[in-house]
C-alpha cells in the first residue's frame, strides 16, 4: 500500500505552503487527521468532502504513521 499512499499524498510548495495534501487538492493530511481526532467518521468526512475517497483517508493515516515512526530518545532533563 505504500506505493498507493505515495500517489495520494502530494507535497507541492505552491499548494498549502508545501504541507502534505491529498492528491494535490487543498485539503491537508492534517485536516483529515484533525477531523478523525475530533470524532468524525469516514462516512461523515466523505459526505462533507465528496471529492475525497475512502483510500485518501487511509493514505493520510498511513502517512502520519510513517511520519511518527522514529526512535525514542531520552527526554532532556
Amino acid at each position: 500500500m505504500m506505493n498507493e499512499t505515495a500517489k495520494r499524498i502530494t507535497i507541492d510548495p505552491e499548494v498549502c505552503g508545501g504541507r502534505p495534501c491529498i492528491r494535490g487538492l487543498r485539503i491537508r493530511v492534517k485536516d483529515v487527521l484533525d477531523m478523525l481526532a475530533g470524532g468524525a467518521t469516514r462516512e461523515e468526512i466523505l459526505a462533507d468532502y465528496p471529492y475525497l475517497e475512502n483510500d485518501d483517508i487511509t493514505a493520510a493515516l498511513e502517512f502520519a504513521s510513517r511520519a511518527t515512526d522514529h526512535p525514542v530518545f531520552a527526554a532532556a532533563e
